[in-house]
Formats: C-alpha cells, structure tokens, sequence
C-alpha cells in the first residue's frame, strides 16, 4: 500500500511508515516543497536539517493506525506552503529498482491500454461530483479520482478538472507533473478515451450542433453561442493561460467550412485580391507576442449589481493571456500593393470572419489602418496560440491579433481584410461595442452618435481571496493576489491594494512579461502581503487599483461610468471577506 503526499515543488521519495503525528503544515511559510513517500520497510535513508517554520495541526503523539485520519490507502495530497515533518524538512534516496519501476509506469501513463473500457467525452463530462464520481482524463486514459480527492486539501481546484482533461491544469501547474504523480494516476486508471476528434454530433439542424468541445472548469454563460470564463483564481495560477481554460467570446455559433481550401483575401482598392493559404502565409517573416485579451464587457456582472445593464453576465474572468503567432498585417498589407498614398488615402482595415448569423452576415470590425500599419503596434495575422495551432473556439485556422485593444475587434475565423475609406459594416461595428453617458438609458440608445471602442481604459481584479471567504486573526497578514492591465501597450506603474476600504493603501509586488515601453501587450500579476488591521470588526474590505504608464488610473465607483451597454467597468475591483479568531 502507498501513499503519495504531494506538498508542492520538490521531491523526497523514499520507503518508510509515515505517521500523522510527522505532518505539521505550517501556516506561515512561502515556499513550497514536494515530499512522497510510500508506506514499506524503513529501508531509505534521509538528510535533515532544522526549519525554522511553526506549525499547526495533529498534535504530537497521535496514532496513525486509524485509518479514518488518513482517509484512503492510496491518496494525492497536494499542500500549498510547505510540508515540515517534525519541523524537520526530509529528502530521501530511491531505491533504484523501485524509480524504474515508477519510470517505466510514468512513460505508459495516457497510453491507450488493450483490454480496457472505452469512454468518450459525454461519459467523462458526466462524472464531475463526489455523487457522479469524479473522473478525469489524460491523453488517452479516463481516471476515477473520487477516493482521494475527498481527504485532498487542494480538492477544490481538482474538482475544477472533474469531467474533463487533467492537461490543462497540469500546464498551471507543470511541477508535479513528476514520473511519481503519472505512476500514482495510473493506479487510478479505468478506461481509454475515445473521443479523439471531441466534436459533438447531434442535431444535423442545429447550427451549433459542430460546437468543438470544452472544459468544464469553465463557468458558463451561455451556451448558444457559447461565452464562458475560467475561474479567477486559475487566472493568476500561470502567466499564461492554457487554450483550455482561456475564456471563450463567440458572438455566432462556431463555423463549419472546407480547411483544406481555406484562402484568406486580401483587398486593397484599386490592386489586384491576394488569396493566401495558411501555408503561404507561412513564407512570411514569423513573429510571436504574448498578449491579453479582454472581452469590454469584462465585470459586467458588478456594473450591473449596482444599476441593470444590457449583455452577458461576465464575473471578472473575460480577460486571458496567450502566446500569438504568426505574421505581420503590415507586411501583407504591403505585399498586397498597399502605397504610401494609399496609406493618405484610406482610413480603415475591415475584417471578416467566416461565422454567419441567420441572414447570411458575418461577424466583421475594423481599426484605423494607422493602427495596422504601425510597425510597433504588433497586428498579427496569428494562427497559433501557444505554440499549437488555433483552436476552433478561438478562430481556427486564423485570428488577426490587435493587441491592446478590446477582445471584439480580433476578428476569428479571419476571411477577409479589406482595407477602406469606411469603417466595417458589420452590425458589432455599428450596433454594438460602442458606450454611452450614465444618462442613457435603454430605448435612447443612438449608435450612430457614438465611436466604437477600440483601446481598453486601465483595469484591476482581485483573483484571491475570493469574496465571502475568511481569513484566520493569527495569520496576521492576508495575501492579495489579482491581475492589471491597460490597452494601447501601456503598461502597469503601480496597484495600489487596501483591506479597509481605502483608508490605507499598500503597493503591490508586480510580476509582467517585460516587454518594451508602450509595446507592453500582455496583463501584470499582482501580490500584496498586508497586515491585519487591529481594529477589522471580523471583517475586511479589500480594494484595488491600477495606475498606468500615462498615469491613468481607475475610478472609485460606477457612478459616473456606467452605461447601459455595461461596457468597460474599470471601477475600483472590491472583495469582502471575514476575519475569524
């Protein structure tokens, strides 16, 4: 019998009886430590040194012969902090046999398995609570991880897996992604995935009856067309966001079309039309940005909370980050015999994508064509997105990237790009993504007398802790962690954190892509570790904001930026939570 205890980053593997009275989980330490050990002879030999960490939890001297206090014989136990044993931090060699063996399980994990049952995504999908079981999969194998994840202390967030790929998650967290972690899941093995291609078939009369599969940590929206967005503690678990559980903006159901043949136009007045494959847009000088995307209804959910708005119900998670690839607009465009008087002559680039409503119209916006071809401004024709090709939810097989703008003007499923003397068409263009004084309200909406949004104002969010929760008086400090960032490439100076409503402010520790001034496309990750106030009253009012490169910073309320379309709240993000004794 074994038992796996996975309690951060490094690993101490090793064979001895490990008893509960060794495990006190301090409450105070920052880093994080990854200890196995399995339940045979004492045969491993282990070094020691003293930590200088205070603990909490069994006392000393417990027994560990109940097996109600461990919970199962086989378990995955994964503790953010540390683990001290004893007050005592232990490393162990591993019988050489014994690694191989866990090797040559690790390299089998995912593999499909002769003999097995055979499970495809609508049975995963259907196992994602401890009364359902909780499966998961990875690569090709379908696991039943209800017997530990009970006694798990980071339960929470494998729930989050529960009825999809464990993949994802093990891109957020790629450290225990060990040889151990895969022979353990193994154990728990019952089946082979079979749903390779994860597209549904239903409905040959349903126009989303195609819809590409996704992940069921993703909170959802609405389904037809599908919005949804990943939970905001994952946000700040990675830098960037695995296409997984990068949150998902379709205004039309996703589009089904021949890939082979797939040419994208390009019209410039007055010159003959390009027709490029993806492949011949590969000839082109490659280029890669890490860049955020944000959705301008992002936080909608709390504009409407304080008066009703009009769209989706976005909490704070309709913002991601991804790596971009692909080629420069600017040097098509150029390609395509775009001059220097065209360039005085014309004011826009349209963009078309191949998702239709019932009419026939497709999805289209357009930018100033300074913009386009502003060589500092990164517009990328991209067709990958972190190092893989698009995914269909997110404009497979191409996306134009327009980084540091809002979320709707990066066109999916990129047919054409036309460039113009008028602004695109389309009803997103003309009718939509476009914001109104608090005045207006709903039946004087008059789009023509407003410009659509382009750049995004500065915007924060508190990603942790969440709002409701508590925090332990003898903890003494609470960590606030959350995310920043502003449009036009201008970056994050500074996020200004409170826990008491803003009667003291503490600056944040900033984590960003370092990228050059005013080309700064991706968000800033934030943490601040403040001190309980002595005076709380059993609770904490935690605010937030962001100041920009140009000194831009958020409004305190809604008051004077609310608008009926719910567009842009960048107001003060706030967080309530209890303090207990």
């Amino acid at each position: 019998m074994s038992q796996l205890l996975l309690l951060g980053s490094r690993v101490a593997v090793g064979c001895c009886r490990l008893t509960r009275r060794n495990l006190l989980p301090t409450r105070d330490s920052k880093r994080f430590e990854l200890v196995v050990a399995t339940s045979t002879k004492c045969n491993a030999n282990f070094e020691g040194k003293q930590r200088g960490f205070h603990g909490h939890g069994g006392a000393a001297g417990e027994d560990s012969s109940d097996p109600g206090k461990w919970g199962t014989s086989s378990g995955l136990l994964m503790v953010g902090a540390a683990a001290v044993i004893g007050g005592i931090g232990l490393s162990a060699l591993v019988n050489s046999s014994k690694c191989a063996e866990k090797k040559q399980a690790a390299q089998s994990a995912g593999k499909v398995i002769k003999g097995l049952p055979e499970y495809n995504h609508d049975d995963v999908e259907k196992h994602n609570s401890p009364e359902t079981g909780i499966w998961m999969t990875y690569k090709n194998g379908v696991y039943d991880v209800t017997s530990f994840v009970a006694h798990h202390p980071g339960g929470d967030k494998i729930m989050l897996a529960g009825g999809g790929s464990l993949e994802p998650f093990w891109a957020l967290y790629a450290v225990h992604q060990s040889d151990e972690t895969l022979a353990l899941l193994e154990t728990l093995r019952i089946g082979n995935y079979k749903d390779d291609e994860r597209i549904q078939k239903k409905d040959v009369n349903d126009p989303f009856a195609s819809e590409p599969h996704r992940h069921p940590a993703l909170t959802v929206n609405s389904k037809k067309p599908f919005n949804a967005e990943p939970p905001p503690e994952l946000l700040i678990d990675s830098f960037i966001t695995p296409n997984e559980l990068f949150f998902v903006r379709n205004h039309l159901p996703v589009p089904v079309f021949d890939k082979k043949n797939f040419k994208l136009n390009v019209e410039v007045p007055g010159k003959k039309t390009i027709k490029l494959s993806v492949d011949e847009l590969k000839k082109y000088k490659e280029h890669t940005i890490t860049g955020t995307m944000q959705c301008a209804g992002n936080r909608r959910s709390q504009m409407s909370n304080y008066k009703t708005v009009k769209g989706l119900s976005w909490k704070f998670g309709a913002i991601s980050t991804a790596e971009w690839t692909g080629v420069m607009l600017r040097d098509v465009l150029l390609k395509a015999g775009l001059t220097e008087e065209d360039e005085a002559k014309f004011a826009y680039v349209q963009f078309e994508g191949l998702d239709k409503d019932p009419n026939g119209g497709s999805y289209g916006s357009s930018i100033p064509l300074s913009v386009a071809m502003n060589p500092y401004r990164d517009v990328l024709l991209a067709y990958k997105m972190n190092g893989q090709d698009i995914p269909a939810d997110h404009g497979h097989p191409l996306r134009v990237i327009i980084p540091g703008n809002i979320g709707a003007r990066s066109v999916k499923w990129l047919s054409k790009v036309i460039v113009s003397d008028k602004e695109s068409p389309s009803h997103w263009q003309q009718k939509d993504y476009k914001s109104f004084n608090p005045s207006v309200e709903f039946g004087q909406l008059n789009y023509d007398t407003a410009p659509p949004v382009q750049e995004y104002p500065v915007q924060s969010a508190i990603c942790y802790p969440k709002e409701g929760s508590s925090v332990d008086v003898d903890e003494e400090k609470v960590t606030v962690k959350g995310y920043a960032w502003s449009g036009g490439g201008r970056g994050i100076l500074r996020v200004d954190v409170s826990v008491d409503g803003g009667q003291k402010w503490h600056v944040a520790e900033l984590k960003d892509a370092g990228q050059k001034i005013q080309r700064v496309w991706a968000w800033t990750q934030w943490e601040a570790e403040i001190p309980i106030p002595k005076d709380h009253k059993g609770k904490l009012d935690i605010y937030c904001k962001a100041i920009d490169s140009s000194h831009n910073v958020q409004p305190d309320t809604m008051k004077g930026i609310w608008n009926v379309r719910g567009l842009m709240n960048t107001a003060w993000h706030r967080v309530n939570v209890k303090v207990v004794e």
